[in-house]
């Protein structure tokens, strides 16, 4: 008899007492269905500070397909998820967020355009219901993203996604401590296919992606998946000492051969200067920026530190934390 393919579905969860159970019951009405698969469920805790730990440790006690890793600390919605995906068996990984706007129901489109032969199968969000200024933003942030990314990313793409195991083997050796996973997967697939959905709206709680959040993620997705802020910086600051230089020529000709000690427009060169002190500054601090990640990744240190796991390989720890 043939053996079936294992499913792995990952959920980062943050103080979501509210939804555990719901998200847990959600899934099973739908795998219950898909008996072609078997099915694995790995909940990553970034240390919640409400009951969702004891939650799952409920869970996990009457399904030992379901898989708790709880961190020593928040280190944050990605290193949570790649932490996650390290845990997976599964032939492909499918990741959703715990607040049910993303629709469990999805979970068997994206087995079938899977068995169809796609290595990568994302949902496309067609409708979300959020504020207006919060649409807007990821408008624009998607706009500029897809005009300077040197890897092809889906608009209006989020972590909702199926992954086969060929494309998530290649981001798991990457060894990256600050990763873009949303980059990634789209870099090492080769052939993703989107679907449209609607996103609803969260049931339950609040939301862990603040707008502090999601600037963060957007600038690191920025300085992952391209070098234009290196570039910009090194053309206009080229620019910049290019009028300088022609500006202070002016005015010193002007000085010797007009016997003008402060020829009119000084305050203008004084203004120059100071702006492009300014612009310098911003270019050192995009300079800092791509230098911290380097230096973080120099580091080598653990993606994440583990607190307590249940229905996890005595092993995994070793095997894969220390590994890389």
């Amino acid at each position: 008899m043939r053996k079936k393919k294992l499913v792995s579905i990952v959920i980062p969860v943050y103080n979501e007492e509210d939804n555990v159970r719901i998200v847990y019951d959600a899934i099973q009405k739908v795998i219950l269905n898909e008996k072609q698969y078997d099915f694995e469920i790995i909940f990553t805790d970034n240390h919640s500070q409400d009951s969702t730990f004891e939650c799952l440790k409920e869970i996990a006690a009457i399904d030992s397909n379901i898989k708790v890793l709880r961190f020593n600390r928040n280190y944050g919605f990605q290193s949570s998820l790649l932490m996650g995906y390290r845990a997976t068996n599964g032939d492909a990984v499918i990741q959703i967020d715990c607040d049910l706007q993303d629709p469990p129901e999805m979970i068997s489109t994206f087995l079938k355009f899977w068995k169809q032969g796609h290595d990568v199968v994302v949902g496309i969000r067609r409708r979300r219901i959020e504020n207006f200024l919060l649409t807007w933003a990821r408008r624009i942030f998607y706009a500029f993203i897809l005009k300077v990314s040197e890897e092809k990313i889906s608009r209006d793409a989020g972590d909702f996604r199926l992954i086969d195991r060929t494309v998530l083997n290649k981001i798991i050796l990457l060894n990256e401590n600050q990763p873009y996973i949303r980059g990634l997967v789209s870099a090492f697939s080769v052939n993703e296919i989107g679907v449209e959905y609607d996103r609803f709206e969260r049931k339950f709680g609040k939301s862990k992606f603040p707008i502090r959040k999601l600037l963060g993620l957007a600038i690191d997705g920025i300085f992952s998946m391209s070098l234009l802020p290196l570039r910009l910086a090194g053309y206009i600051s080229s620019i910049i000492a290019l009028t300088m230089i022609a500006l202070g020529s002016y005015y010193f000709i002007a000085a010797i051969f007009f016997g003008s000690s402060w020829p009119s427009g000084f305050a203008t060169i004084v203004l120059l200067l100071l702006f492009s002190i300014s612009l310098n500054a911003i270019f050192l601090a995009i300079i800092g920026k791509y230098l911290g990640r380097i230096y973080i990744q120099l580091q080598n240190r653990p993606l994440v530190v583990i607190e307590s796991s249940i229905n996890i390989d005595k092993n995994f720890e070793e095997k894969v934390i220390r590994k890389f």
